[in-house]
């Protein structure tokens, strides 16, 4: 017997060593294709105003032809830099390298290498403020100029991809833009970041905003080529290093010392005020002219509300049928991962759907546009359908063929079908004890949790649990979740978090092995926080008046989501999420930033659900 476990053990170490060889050889082979087909140059593009943009462009050897060019500006470093450091990947894929494409990366202004004054999600008013004035789609309109009088070889068009923040400058790219733009690509892009990445309907995002802005926000001294050193890590433990950490009002007093100027604007801005507004680049998203595939991940911790609202914004708002929505079941850029798209932690897909998408999907669309090739015949919304692991294509998003469907919260933890009377649930909410973002150990910003197991918090009496009976047929939501909660505490202040979660079915006899630890598994669909002082307005806070009946409306972002006959349909709700949510004082405070220790304390909150106060989530059902 230990013979047979040595071996069996020796064959995993070998199958793991050959992947990892495997892999390599294969990043090794493309980085040999790319310094062999492609010659890199190195240029200063000035803009208008006289500021000049670092730009690296990679033009193919092949001179019997002409090519499109592929553009990605972003805030994230063009390294390497040098006419003889070539990057180690080009395009979004390796087949849009073996295609051929002039590709062309640009430092923003004010970051790494390009000169000017750098700002974060700059308002894009240049077209109020004169003829040189500049905002970040002026910039992109001057690159692309210069690039298509100056690149030898290239034929007039141009496209726009990027993921995050490059997602952002693509989406911007479409104002106003230039004739030569035909096509753009904008991947989990940021929209606006009270809503998107830091701030979750006014809940604060602590662990991504205070990891991101250590570095990104630092100051810098002239251009340079290198990422600023961030703080040390003290901890993996982030649940315990924001628990030490304390009030927010401390991250300058024991970290960033007031020079991180971004974090400093954010604590002067705790309300969706004209700061934030002028910030939102959905506003300006009407009337663009390239045709656009928006991409996001239905499991994108980062940019879920970006691809979504942009897509909805740019679609509504354009006369032409040029707007397309790709949404997979994805981690923040795992469509683009070299790891690809199989699983996501103990979510399991079928199939590598990355893969799927970036040679179906993403080089037909840019190749159509910027080729001529023949058409993509791509749906106007692509979209995967989770819980049934299968891509579904719709004329439409969210889709027009579906029905309404309420469900309301009852006694015993259950959701019925009926208004009841059955009274309220309430629970105690200790800012000393906050309920886990997530049952691993973390810094905070994680991937997974996403769709993590939530036995871990449905077990917790600070968490409120309801679900249906199990389900006699399939049941497909489609679009957004609409909360209409009923709710009171006994102080003045709280956040209310709300999960949608597929409970999987106990095993028994006829289990097959591959599901036996699938059993009662409560895998997290969707879930969504609001701040109760914004349940009125996002602008003007209000506070909780104690044990008052208030009525609580939000929405849990989009899904499409089977749950399966013999799953249930649960929803749990809590008032903290940590750390990736920053704990509420539960006392009310002007400004959340400046909170004191003082100001924390034990709340009791209740939940109604009684046919004078009912309870109840709303959806669309395929």
């Amino acid at each position: 017997m230990k013979v047979v476990i040595r071996s069996f053990l020796l064959a995993i170490c070998l199958l793991t060593v050959n992947s990892a060889f495997s892999k390599q050889s294969v990043a090794d082979e493309r980085e040999a294709y790319i310094r062999a087909n492609y010659t890199k140059y190195e240029y200063q593009i000035p803009m208008r105003d006289g500021v000049k943009l670092f730009t690296s462009v990679y033009v193919p050897n092949d001179t019997s032809k002409s090519y499109p060019i592929m553009m990605q500006r972003t805030p994230y470093r063009i390294a390497p830099y040098g006419v003889d450091e070539y990057k180690k990947r080009l395009g979004p894929s390796e087949a849009f390298e073996k295609d051929g494409f002039i590709f062309v990366f640009q430092d923003v202004r004010g970051k790494f290498m390009s000169e000017g004054d750098f700002v974060n999600m700059r308002p894009q008013d240049a077209y109020t403020r004169g003829k040189n004035a500049t905002d970040d789609a002026t910039d992109t309109y001057d690159t692309i100029d210069w690039l298509v009088s100056n690149i030898e070889g290239n034929n007039g068009k141009v496209g726009m991809w990027g993921t995050s923040y490059p997602g952002y400058y693509t989406s911007v790219a479409s104002i106003n833009s230039h004739p030569a733009l035909k096509a753009i690509s904008p991947q989990a892009p940021i929209a606006d970041w009270f809503f998107d990445d830091f701030h979750r309907n006014g809940a604060f995002v602590t662990p991504m905003a205070f990891i991101f802005f250590d570095t990104f926000d630092k100051q810098r001294d002239g251009t340079f080529a290198y990422w600023p050193e961030g703080m040390k890590t003290e901890t993996p433990d982030g649940y315990q290093f924001f628990k030490n950490l304390g009030p927010l009002s401390n991250v300058n007093d024991k970290y960033f010392n007031g020079e991180r100027p971004f974090w400093n604007e954010i604590i002067q801005h705790p309300n969706y005020d004209d700061y934030w507004k002028s910030r939102d680049v959905l506003q300006h998203l009407s009337k663009t002219k390239p045709a656009t595939l928006v991409v996001g991940g239905w499991y994108d911790t980062e940019d879920l509300y970006g691809p979504l609202y942009t897509y909805q914004t740019m679609s509504d708002n354009n006369k032409k049928d040029h707007v397309q929505l790709v949404m997979g079941p994805w981690y923040h850029g795992q469509w683009q991962s070299e790891q690809g798209g199989t699983e996501l932690g103990e979510a399991h897909f079928g199939f590598d759907t990355s893969a799927w998408f970036q040679r179906d999907v993403l080089l037909p669309f840019f190749k159509e546009h910027l080729k001529g090739a023949d058409e993509a015949n791509l749906t106007r919304a692509t979209m995967f359908e989770t819980g049934s692991n299968r891509w579904r294509h719709f004329e439409a998003w969210p889709p027009k063929d579906t029905s309404r469907e309420t469900l309301y919260l009852a006694d015993d933890e259950k959701i019925v079908e009926q208004e009841n009377n059955t009274g309220s649930s309430e629970y105690l909410s200790d800012p000393n004890k906050p309920v886990p973002h997530s049952a691993e150990i973390s810094r905070g910003w994680d991937r997974q949790y996403m769709v993590e197991d939530q036995r871990f918090t449905a077990r917790r009496p600070d968490v409120l649990v309801f679900e249906t009976d199990t389900l006699e047929s399939d049941l497909t939501i489609a679009g957004a979740i609409d909360l209409n909660l009923w709710f009171a505490t006994n102080k003045s202040a709280a956040d209310i978090v709300v999960k949608l979660v597929d409970v999987f079915p106990s095993i028994d006899e006829n289990t097959n092995k591959a599901d036996m630890e699938r059993g009662n598994r409560h895998e997290l669909v969707r879930w969504g926080v609001l701040r109760g002082r914004f349940r009125e307005s996002m602008s003007e806070p209000k506070a909780f008046v104690p044990n008052q009946p208030t009525e609580i409306g939000f929405e849990l972002y989009d899904v499409l989501h089977t749950f399966k006959r013999g799953h249930k349909l649960q929803i749990q709700i809590q008032s903290s999420m940590f750390p990736f949510l920053d704990i509420n004082p539960q006392n009310y405070v002007e400004n959340i930033f400046n909170a004191k220790e003082s100001d924390f304390t034990k709340a009791t909150h209740k939940i109604y659900h009684n046919s004078e106060y009912p309870s109840s989530i709303s959806f669309n059902v395929l």
